[in-house]
C-alpha cells in the first residue's frame, strides 16, 4: 500500500503545533517491508510531518515500491543489496559522500539514524563531517542475535560497534527502561526512553472474521492461538508451537496460526503440518488475522520492545508472553494478559494450560487489554520524539569532529 503522508488541520489538532525543523531520517527498512522497525519508522515520519517538520527520508531503493508523496517529504533512495536470509530486505551500501551531498542540499537541523547498518554508518560519518547534530535509535539487540545464528563469538564485537556508534550521537532513543539499564551497564551513553504507541483504529476486535476463522478450521467454539512476527531463529517460535501442541492434548480443537515469513518457515511447516502458516499479511488483512484469533503467544527473548504485543492488546486478544520489554511495560498478570519469567519454558507451558482452563475469564481480560492499548496513543510518542530531536538540533553545529572520534577498528568487521 502506498505510504501517503499528508499534513492536515486534523493531524495538527491531534499532534499539536511545533516549530518546524528539517529532519533527515536514515533507515535500512521501511514499508512495504513489514517488521517492527519499518512500521515504527513510518509512524514517526507521518507524525513528524503532522507536527510541521520537513523530512528527508533516506533508505535503500526497492523495486515495486509506490511513490511516497507529500509536500513536506523528500525521499532519497540509495542502492541496496538483499540480506542473504531475508531476500525481501536490503542493506544500503556505504555512501558517505553521497549522503554529504544530500545533507548539503537539504540542510537538516538534525540527522536521525534508525538503523546501524552500512547506510546508517555512512549517515553518521557524513553528519559528523558537516557538524550536523545526530540522534539514533536502538531498535534491535544485534549483539544477542549472534548466538542465534551460530556466531556467539561475534557478540562482543557487535556490542563494541554498537557502543561506538551510539556514543557518537547526541541522544539514542530506547523503548524500554530495563534495556536502558542494560545498555548503560555496557557503556552506552545519553540514552532516552521513547516508547511506542497503539494503533487502535487499525487493530480492533471489530475486524473479527468468521470466514477467516473457518479457513483455519476453527468452529464457533474453537479457540485460536496466534503468533505474528518474523519466522526466524531469534523469535523462539518452536516454544510457542510446542506449548500449543502440548495444550491440544486437553483441548484438541485448539488451532494455531503463524503470521509472518522468514528463513525457518519451511522447517517449521514440515515439523508442524497442522499449524496454519499464513505468510506475510498487511494493513487491514493483518488486523483481521489478529482480531480473528483468541490468544496471542509470543516467546521471543531478544526483543527491544515487541510491537506485536501492543497490536495484540489493541485487538483484544488474551496475551501470553515473557515478563520483559513490552510484556513488562503493558501487561498486568491475570488482569489484562499473562506474563511468565523470561526464559522459563515450563512456566510458559503451564500458564497456557491454565489460561485454557479458565475461558470464563477471557471477556474481562480482553476488555482490559483493549483499555490498556487505548491509553497509549502514538501521538504522545511522536511528540516526545520531536522534543528529543529539537533538543539535539539545538546543539552547537560547529563542534569540532576529530578523526580519533570516528576511528574504530571493528566497524566493518562487526556490521
Amino acid at each position: 500500500r502506498p505510504v501517503v503522508c499528508l499534513r492536515t488541520d486534523l493531524q495538527r489538532s491531534l499532534f499539536g503545533s511545533s516549530t518546524g525543523m528539517r529532519i533527515a531520517l536514515i533507515t535500512e527498512t521501511y514499508p512495504p517491508e513489514v517488521n517492527g522497525v519499518a512500521m515504527t519508522n513510518q509512524r514517526l515520519v507521518r507524525g513528524l510531518i503532522a507536527l510541521g517538520h520537513q523530512i528527508l527520508l533516506i533508505k535503500p531503493q526497492r523495486s515495486g515500491t509506490a511513490n511516497i508523496t507529500s509536500p513536506d517529504l523528500q525521499v532519497h533512495d540509495v542502492f541496496g543489496l538483499p540480506i542473504p536470509t531475508y531476500p525481501d530486505l536490503k542493506v544500503g551500501l556505504p555512501k558517505p559522500i553521497q549522503l554529504e551531498h544530500a545533507f548539503e542540499v537539504f540542510h537538516p537541523n538534525v540527522v536521525h539514524i534508525a538503523t546501524e547498518g552500512p547506510l546508517g554508518f555512512s549517515g553518521l560519518l557524513a553528519a559528523r563531517k558537516l557538524g550536523i547534530p545526530t540522534t539514533s535509535t536502538f531498535h534491535t539487540n544485534f549483539q544477542d542475535y549472534c548466538a542465534d545464528y551460530g556466531a556467539a563469538f561475534a557478540g562482543q564485537l557487535m556490542l563494541r560497534y554498537l557502543r561506538w556508534f551510539h556514543n557518537l550521537c547526541a541522544a539514542t532513543t530506547v523503548p524500554d527502561e530495563h534495556l536502558i539499564t542494560r545498555l548503560e551497564n555496557a557503556g552506552l551513553k545519553r540514552l532516552k526512553k521513547l516508547g511506542r504507541g497503539a494503533d487502535t483504529e487499525l487493530f480492533t476486535s471489530r475486524r473479527r472474521s468468521d470466514a477467516l476463522r473457518a479457513s483455519w478450521g476453527a468452529s464457533t467454539n474453537s479457540a485460536v492461538a496466534l503468533y505474528v512476527g518474523r519466522v526466524a531463529a531469534e523469535k523462539n517460535i518452536p516454544l510457542v508451537l510446542q506449548a500449543w501442541e502440548k495444550a491440544r492434548e486437553k483441548q484438541p480443537d485448539l488451532r494455531m496460526v503463524v503470521v509472518g515469513d522468514g528463513p525457518i518457515r519451511a522447517k517449521l511447516e514440515s515439523q508442524w503440518p497442522e499449524v496454519h502458516f499464513a505468510g506475510m499479511r498487511f494493513d487491514e488483512d493483518l488486523a483481521a488475522h489478529y482480531a480473528s484469533a483468541d490468544l496471542f503467544l509470543f516467546a521471543s527473548e531478544s526483543e527491544t520492545f515487541g510491537n506485536v504485543v501492543v497490536e495484540a492488546l489493541a485487538s483484544s486478544l488474551v496475551v501470553l508472553t515473557y515478563n520483559y520489554a513490552a510484556g513488562r511495560q503493558f501487561i498486568r498478570h491475570r488482569d489484562n494478559g499473562f506474563v511468565v519469567g523470561k526464559g522459563d519454558t515450563a512456566a510458559f507451558h503451564s500458564q497456557l494450560d491454565a489460561i485454557l482452563q479458565h475461558r470464563g475469564d477471557w471477556p474481562r481480560i480482553r476488555q482490559a487489554a483493549r483499555d490498556t492499548a487505548e491509553a497509549y496513543p502514538w501521538t504522545t510518542t511522536i511528540r516526545n520524539f520531536s522534543r528529543i530531536l529539537s533538543d539535539a538540533a539545538a546543539l552547537d553545529r560547529d563542534q569540532p569532529q576529530t578523526q580519533s572520534a570516528l576511528s574504530s577498528p571493528t566497524v566493518f568487521t562487526s556490521v
